[in-house]
């Protein structure tokens, strides 16, 4: 086996050694550096006697076949004092050999470890054991404190975070900090401006993988995400998590100044403003005052007498867009208010509420 160096700066090996290239320095071979790697390529050539320098001809022939990998610019560091390191062009530093040979695996593009399950390939066979895990539903690493089960170690260090209310990773040109250190890297690309994730459709880029997918819904029309109450889906799991409210009662969103409670946080915000005094928006024609600027320009719907949303169906028309999706249950049938006693479903929610009087025995007011 053979390692190889090529340093930016003169160096001198144990034997003091110097060691030029064309403009400073040659490759060379010395017990003194056997903490570098061996040439990822793994062109093997005969280990020549200690300190003996490669001729010029058999450093530009090493380096023809060893193109590819020299193309990346991996660069070495060597001190007496300390242990050799190894820096991998993608960042990351190794002192060990055996470890930068198992890293360069996964630059290499070779995935010789096969699930066998569903087809799919991977570098290393480690990187295949917690793949099997998708399969398995093993979770072996088991929070301390709730109990809670990962998939990998790294989630369940993220996750104890949230306990401890720790936030390690702090972005140093704002200081917001953040429990993962791939929550900081997004971040970093508010100030960088990176987009990473491009459309394939349209070309519009992202900051965040999931941005994409969710964006790429709105080309194909995917609706992944179905209520099973219901059978109305959704472009994203948030949306169906608070559609699911509609059938639940459920309002986990609480005023701690009036304990009134709401569907969704936005609907929350708006409501604060009911405290704080802040009323943006001002009716000219009546003096009326609104916190949020929809409600403003429905509110204007009166004065104007605009309907700007039509039923495609029946060509009825709307002041603002909730009362005609409600409308448009008289043509699709739905009835999303259901009765947890009974199994009856509604149209509206006011005729649930009035159901439900009939069940507690309470007189139904008119």
């Amino acid at each position: 086996y053979h390692m190889l160096m090529r340093p930016t700066e003169k160096v001198s090996c144990k034997k003091n050694t110097s060691v030029k290239n064309e403009s400073g320095a040659l490759a060379f071979i010395t017990t003194s550096l056997k903490e570098f790697v061996m040439c990822p390529k793994e062109y093997l050539m005969p280990l020549k006697e200690e300190s003996q320098h490669f001729n010029e001809m058999e450093e530009k022939n090493h380096y023809e076949k060893c193109h590819d990998f020299m193309a990346r610019e991996i660069s070495f560091t060597y001190s007496p004092t300390q242990k050799t390191q190894t820096r991998c062009q993608c960042g990351k530093r190794f002192i060990r050999k055996d470890k930068f040979k198992v890293h360069m695996k996964m630059h290499s593009g070779k995935k010789p470890f096969t699930c066998k399950q569903c087809g799919k390939s991977f570098s290393l066979r480690g990187n295949l054991n917690i793949h099997m895990r998708i399969h398995t539903g093993e979770k072996p690493f088991v929070c301390s404190q709730c109990g809670k089960s990962f998939k990998q170690k790294k989630y369940l260090n993220a996750h104890v975070t949230i306990h401890t209310g720790e936030k390690p990773y702090t972005c140093k040109l704002c200081g917001k900090s953040y429990k993962r250190n791939e929550n900081l890297k997004i971040h970093m690309r508010i100030h960088t401006g990176e987009k990473p994730y491009t459309c394939k459709l349209c070309g519009k880029s992202f900051t965040q993988k999931e941005n994409l997918k969710i964006h790429t819904g709105n080309h194909t029309g995917e609706k992944p995400f179905k209520c099973s109450q219901c059978g109305k889906s959704f472009k994203q799991k948030k949306y169906l998590n608070g559609h699911m409210t509609i059938h639940t009662g459920e309002k986990p969103f609480d005023c701690d100044q009036c304990e009134k409670s709401f569907r969704y946080k936005a609907q929350l915000d708006l409501h604060m403003r009911s405290h704080s005094g802040e009323n943006c928006f001002i009716c000219q024609q009546c003096g009326k005052s609104f916190s949020h600027r929809g409600n403003f320009e429905n509110h204007m719907r009166i004065h104007t007498g605009e309907k700007p949303f039509t039923c495609p169906q029946c060509g009825k028309s709307f002041t603002n867009k909730g009362n005609l999706k409600i409308h448009m249950r008289v043509h699709t049938g739905e009835k999303p208010y259901k009765c947890v006693q009974c199994d009856i479903s509604f149209t509206y929610h006011t005729n649930l509420k009035r159901h439900v009087q009939t069940h507690s025995g309470k007189k139904i007011q008119t």
